[in-house]
């Protein structure tokens, strides 16, 4: 008892966390701390890769990963709706640690193919996206509205300290292990988010959480159509309203990183030098994320509404394009690109997430996982075709990056309207949350 007070009381220093939540909180944090950790170790040959392909075939390739990520969206609706989330869950990072195995094998001695380079480039960015995805749709089963503002700051921090000790192992410990070797510890780590997810499932039964009258919603398939999520967009315009953000937030995203490729290709020759850069840029970033998330994103939610967390990002991005496009330089380039991921780590994200706190379940999943994956990377390939098309009609990159500035202003109207929209909606009850008095 006295080593749980203790704990709570240091939980409390940054997180408004009950009791009865700290289980699942912690398994929650764990849970994306393996999971983005595993990703970002990896993250950094994924850039290193793209320099090598060239920024034509990876504008190419972005179509094959949209078009991957549109038909994996059948597949996972119909296993989501027929497999029970306590066995669909874990077997999901099953499968990727068993993958990453099998690149790590295929590279052999480290030199990277043509072929298996675009096949690594495409599997990961779907990877990334849908692992995410799937996590966030899982807490907000099993959180509230209400507890999502104030607990889902401090659970993201468990993904930004994963994304920190990712690359800063890469950087570390690169030469010595080579990609294969990187590729393994990678899939250690995902077999370790089994164990987490396994945790989390045992602590979000509502018979171990106490919760009198709550139902077991957690340990069986979701039934319904494959294709629901689709359609549950088209008929929203609440929904339709967070996809238009997520294109948004995805093209504006693109012109910045393809400004990356362009500047950090013609600054650093070496691409050892670049995955290096690569990866300090990641450890930089994701110590200013977890700070803002531990101490300032609840707090931001809790008093100025989701809707500051989704509008301050593209405010900043408006100014960073402009100054980008006064300085083509890598210096203005690294502080907006740090920026960016910040702001998008620390506030866009969590925000977003909490935009799907209030709806149901099959929404939470299917819908969500919709927008998550395959939109955003189909507008992650309608951007790399602009920002390509645009270059090379007008020989200048700043075109382009002044594009990306108008384009950040619309994106924070959208944010605003949607911030606005969530924070006027009634809360909806989750597994977690106490169940309401008798009168």
């Amino acid at each position: 008892m006295a080593g749980g007070g203790f704990v709570q009381r240091q939980l409390a220093r940054v997180a408004k966390v009950e009791p009865r939540e700290t289980k699942a909180v912690f398994a929650a944090f764990f849970l994306f701390f393996f999971v983005l950790g595993s990703y970002f170790a990896v993250r950094p040959a994924r850039e290193t890769i793209g320099t090598l392909l060239g920024r034509d075939t990876v504008a190419d390739l972005w179509l094959y990963t949209a078009i991957f990520s549109i038909a994996i969206i059948p597949v996972y609706g119909w296993l989501i709706a027929r497999v029970r989330r306590s066995v669909l869950l874990p077997c999901l990072y099953g499968s990727v640690s068993l993958m990453l195995i099998g690149l790590g094998l295929a590279l052999g001695d480290g030199a990277i193919d043509g072929d298996v380079g675009a096949f690594f480039y495409v599997w990961i960015s779907v990877l990334n996206l849908m692992l995410v995805s799937v996590f966030w749709s899982f807490l907000l089963e099993i959180f509230s509205s209400e507890q999502s503002r104030r607990l889902f700051g401090f659970i993201a921090a468990g993904g930004t300290f994963g994304a920190l000790v990712g690359p800063l192992i890469t950087a570390l410990f690169a030469d010595t292990l080579g990609l294969p070797g990187l590729l393994y510890l990678a899939a250690a780590g995902f077999a370790c988010a089994i164990g987490c997810q396994l945790v989390l499932l045992s602590a979000s039964n509502p018979e171990a959480q106490a919760v009198a009258g709550a139902e077991v919603r957690t340990d069986r398939a979701l039934g319904g159509n494959p294709f629901s999520g689709i359609t549950k967009v088209l008929s929203s315009p609440y929904l339709m309203g967070i996809a238009t953000f997520v294109c948004l937030l995805s093209v504006a995203n693109t012109v910045l990183y393809f400004e990356q490729l362009r500047l950090v290709e013609e600054t650093f020759p070496d691409p050892d030098r670049r995955t290096q850069v690569f990866a300090s840029i990641d450890v930089v970033v994701q110590l200013l994320t977890v700070m803002t998330q531990l101490f300032l994103t609840g707090r931001i939610a809790t008093r100025f509404g989701v809707k500051a967390l989704l509008s301050l990002l593209p405010v900043i991005m408006v100014a960073g394009f402009l100054a980008l496009a006064a300085f083509q330089v890598f210096a203005v380039l690294a502080v907006v690109f740090v920026l960016r991921r910040w702001g998008e780590y620390a506030l866009v994200r969590p925000g977003r997430e909490m935009l799907f706190s209030k709806l149901d379940t099959e929404t939470k999943y299917k819908a969500k996982t919709f927008i998550d994956v395959p939109v955003y990377r189909f507008a992650d390939y309608v951007g790399a075709q602009a920002k390509t098309g645009i270059d090379a009609v007008t020989a200048s990159p700043v075109v382009s990056v002044l594009a990306g500035a108008g384009l950040a202003a619309l994106w924070a109207l959208n944010g605003l309207w949607l911030g606005r929209r969530y924070d006027a909606a009634a809360p909806e009850p989750g597994p977690l949350q106490p169940a309401p008095e008798q009168p």
